[in-house]
């Protein structure tokens, strides 16, 4: 007897938001990893999920009596060309439950067949991407930045055909909801304004239920994913993190990352670093990530203009008004997050000048962006009485910074520096590590170093002695300049 149930709220709506999906079971599904910490915190059953009908389920080959999965309909602009209809072409929303906090989470496999959405796909995942999202999404996660998560990764036992024959498996994903800017999309081109609106009030409730009682319910949605998305991206940009892909129907109205393809964590800082084999012109680079989501929040609210205003141009009017709200938003998150990696507490009108002046002196040195901060959150630095090798490039600017914090409530220096820490990760997933991770798992079948990365990266924060390899950057013969999404 299953003790696994789902409530299916999105099949509440109509039929043409989504397509019923038949399962295509496989060979031989196996459990490579169960996340047991985010299953427990989901009210589910670590047992039974790890058993034999909770592994054929994660792995699309079964359901328990009531679950009816749906692959969801939506469109997007991918790389700036929009698209009238993609929606899940190898997903499946399986449905929801409330969390330990009382949050409404989706549960949706990610790589467990052909939808109604296809087209010419295979609606399967190989092994290498699901452990790159597993990894990834979970050291999102650690970091503070708000994300979908992995609840488990499953071997099919059959191979998908991308450049190789590869080892198939598929992803369970866990997210607030699955709907994104291409989801509003989908309705506005086909000018669906009654599916817009149904779209709109579901977002609203499940997301922004202050929206309900607003003025102007429509707009307080839009100015609710705008101030999400602000906050994301600013989170994004601290980290060092490049999503890759940002895409309209890969940005989650949530404000959770969402979609972890070609993704990648910077580390010689430039603002033009891109990893993506198919972003050959740069669109996604990591300092282009705030405009970029603003274009996205630009064509959010072109879907949403009938629903603002009855008269085009007043709707129009509005959805500016909304949208010159982001780079402020942005820019507010973005400074107080740079401070607090440098330890300041009070905002300064030099701070944004002093920041940039950091920022460049890594550019021109070629610094790590993590190493960088890290070294910079030590009693030591913090006071002067010695310079880690690191910082030895930044004497000029580390002077700057003292005078600055002398300007700061005194504080003793290893108070100011656990601070530091508290916001400045030692250990991220570098890509050399997550690429050496997934030829072991892919040629091999070792997940010894999947294991390893994912308890490194979920500890970001903390001193690990003995793994000081896992904080330093790649050297030059193990750097990896292009990433893959895998589809």
């Amino acid at each position: 007897m299953t003790s696994f149930s789902l409530r299916q709220t999105y099949s509440q709506l109509p039929e043409h938001f989504y397509a019923s999906a038949a399962l295509t079971p496989v060979a031989a599904p196996r459990l490579v990893k169960l996340n047991v910490p985010l299953a427990k915190a989901l009210g589910l059953d670590p047992a039974w999920l790890s058993g034999p009908e909770g592994v054929a389920m994660l792995s699309g080959s079964y359901m328990p009596p009531g679950v009816q999965p749906l692959a969801l309909a939506y469109a997007g602009h991918q790389f700036g060309q929009f698209v009238p209809q993609l929606g899940d072409g190898r997903a499946l929303l399986l449905g929801d439950v409330t969390d330990a906090s009382g949050a409404v989470r989706e549960i949706q496999l990610k790589g467990s067949g052909r939808t109604a959405f296809s087209r010419r796909g295979d609606g399967r995942a190989a092994l290498g991407p699901v452990l790159r999202e597993y990894v990834l999404s979970e050291a999102m996660a650690a970091l503070g930045v708000p994300t979908t998560r992995a609840l488990a990764a499953v071997l099919t036992g059959e191979t998908v055909m991308r450049e190789a024959a590869l080892p198939g498996a598929v992803l369970t994903r866990v997210a607030s909801s699955h709907i994104r800017v291409g989801t509003f999309q989908f309705f506005a081109a086909r000018q669906d304004r009654a599916g817009l609106r149904l779209l709109a009030d579901y977002a609203i409730a499940r997301h922004y239920p202050q929206a309900a009682g607003a003025d102007a319910p429509y707009l307080a949605l839009l100015e609710s994913v705008i101030a999400a998305q602000a906050e994301l991206v600013a989170q994004w940009m601290l980290k060092g993190f490049i999503h890759g892909v940002m895409n309209t129907d890969n940005m989650a109205i949530s404000g959770e990352t969402i979609d972890y393809g070609p993704c990648a964590f910077m580390e010689q800082y430039d603002p033009a670093t891109v990893f993506s084999f198919i972003d050959e012109r740069g669109r996604y680079a990591y300092g282009n990530q705030p405009s970029m989501a603003l274009w996205n929040l630009t064509r959010l609210a072109e879907a949403l203009l009938p629903l603002l205003a009855e008269e085009e141009e007043q709707a129009i009017a509005v959805a500016q008004q909304a949208l010159a709200a982001f780079e402020s938003r942005f820019q507010a998150a973005y400074l107080a997050g740079l401070r607090a990696k440098v330890g300041l507490k009070a905002a300064q009108p030099e701070d944004a000048a002093l920041l940039g002046s950091l920022l460049e002196t890594m550019q021109a040195e070629q610094a790590d962006f993590t190493q960088t901060f890290r070294a910079l959150s030590t009693a030591e630095a913090i006071s002067g009485e010695t310079v880690p090798d690191d910082l030895a490039p930044f004497g000029a600017w580390c002077a700057r910074w003292r005078q600055r914090l002398a300007q700061e409530v005194p504080e003793p220096a290893p108070v100011r520096a656990a601070a530091m820490k508290r916001v400045n990760p030692a250990f991220i997933p570098r890509n050399h590590l997550v690429e050496a991770m997934i030829r072991a798992a892919v040629e091999q079948e070792d997940f010894t170093q999947f294991e390893t990365l994912l308890e490194v990266c979920t500890r970001p924060y903390d001193d690990q002695p003995g793994r000081d390899a896992f904080a330093r950057p790649a050297e030059p013969g193990e750097r990896v300049r292009h990433t893959f999404c895998g589809t």
